[in-house]
């Protein structure tokens, strides 16, 4: 039986045209290579899953390459990329600050910064999770960060960039990576099922970008999980069913019953979403999004914020022409007032209930003693 391995590390980019939504800090980076202007040492910063290593990778990778190509790749073929490509490149140190935080584990690389590098130009150092470094660890290494030999470059990686001591900041060129946009993960996850012979929906993919949050790692590591579930194809009833994500459809039901001001269907519609195991703060979340979505396109030139499929997109605006404005203004304050409220309320059904009650009484709310 074949090893599996996982879709993150098998699609892992090895080029920087290859990586996923962070085009201008890779565009920085190929310039940097093409012009020989390298800073002594890197800051990557952002949240998980977007990227960080991996282009710190392909950034030691790529300067120390024999034969870089015009579109600033490393060739593959040379002896720095096939030692770099098998995991056995000298000139390549990873190191997790994690486990690594004490004075002794920067001394020891402080040492091997010494040592120049047998083959290739450079010896890069890359330190994942910079921020977890001891304050005495920080102290040992800022010397050798501020005045490092001119082979010896550092990449730092960390996902909170505000528990890095001013004095090393200082000392780096800082790149900020961004969450993946919704679409550039979905049109991954289109390529890898393709590559996998997946069939999936696009729908379907495009709910699983969305509970990534911005990640690419965690988008992969969902479908992976879907794939093992559902087998070679993948639908969107049950990314819904397995993820526990609410069918946005039940938004839509909820906002056409509101409108009609149907008290009773909207009590038994949320009574079917609880009985169903969704909890009333995720509904809270999910229908003010709604609304918003819903307020967002009222006007053509921000229907592209709605991160959703061209289906969903064509309801949102058929649902919004029967929405005036001003409903849901207020239909979104009552609902962020029920998301303040909702975790020390001791009745959150009740609170849920009358929430939407009160948006049912928007739209014809009349003077007290007007029939």
């Amino acid at each position: 039986m074949d090893q599996f391995v996982v879709s993150a590390r098998k699609y892992r980019p090895d080029t920087f045209d290859m990586v996923v939504g962070q085009q201008s800090i890779t565009n920085t980076l190929k310039n940097a290579i093409r012009n020989k202007h390298l800073a002594q040492a890197f800051l990557f910063c952002g949240p998980r899953g977007v990227g960080k290593t991996t282009c710190a990778r392909i950034l030691a990778k790529t300067i120390n390459c024999e034969k870089i190509t015009d579109k600033i790749e490393a060739c593959n073929e040379c002896e720095s990329c096939l030692s770099f490509n098998r995991s056995h490149s000298f000139n390549v140190h990873e190191l997790d600050a994690a486990s690594n935080n004490s004075v002794d584990g920067i001394r020891t690389l402080v040492d091997q910064v010494r040592i120049p590098p047998q083959v290739g130009q450079y010896k890069v150092y890359i330190i994942d999770e910079v921020h977890m470094l001891s304050q005495q660890a920080f102290n040992a290494f800022l010397k050798t960060l501020e005045e490092p030999p001119a082979y010896a470059k550092f990449i730092l990686a960390t996902t909170e960039k505000q528990k890095i001591i001013p004095t090393i900041l200082s000392r780096c060129q800082i790149f900020d990576f961004a969450r993946i946009s919704v679409s550039d993960i979905s049109r991954q996850l289109s390529f890898v099922a393709q590559q996998e012979g997946v069939e999936a929906d696009q729908e379907a993919l495009h709910i699983v970008s969305q509970k990534a949050d911005g990640a690419m790692r965690d988008a992969l590591s969902i479908f992976d999980q879907l794939v093992s579930i559902t087998g070679n194809s993948i639908t969107y009833q049950q990314v819904i069913d397995n993820l526990n994500v609410l069918d946005h459809d039940y938004y839509f039901r909820m906002t056409d019953l509101v409108m009609d001001e149907q008290a009773a269907e909207i009590l038994l519609l949320l009574d079917e979403i609880l009985m169903k195991g969704f909890d009333g703060a995720d509904f809270i979340t999910g229908y003010g999004t709604h609304l918003r979505n819903l307020l967002i396109s009222k006007d053509p030139a921000t229907i592209k914020l709605i991160e959703a499929s061209e289906d969903v997109r064509k309801r949102y605006l058929e649902q919004s022409s029967r929405c005036p404005r001003a409903f849901l203004m207020e239909a979104l304050e009552i609902n962020n007032r029920a998301d303040v409220q909702h975790r020390a309320s001791h009745n959150q059904r009740l609170l849920l209930e009358l929430s939407l009650l009160q948006m049912a009484g928007l739209e014809k709310k009349k003077p007290v003693g007007q029939p």
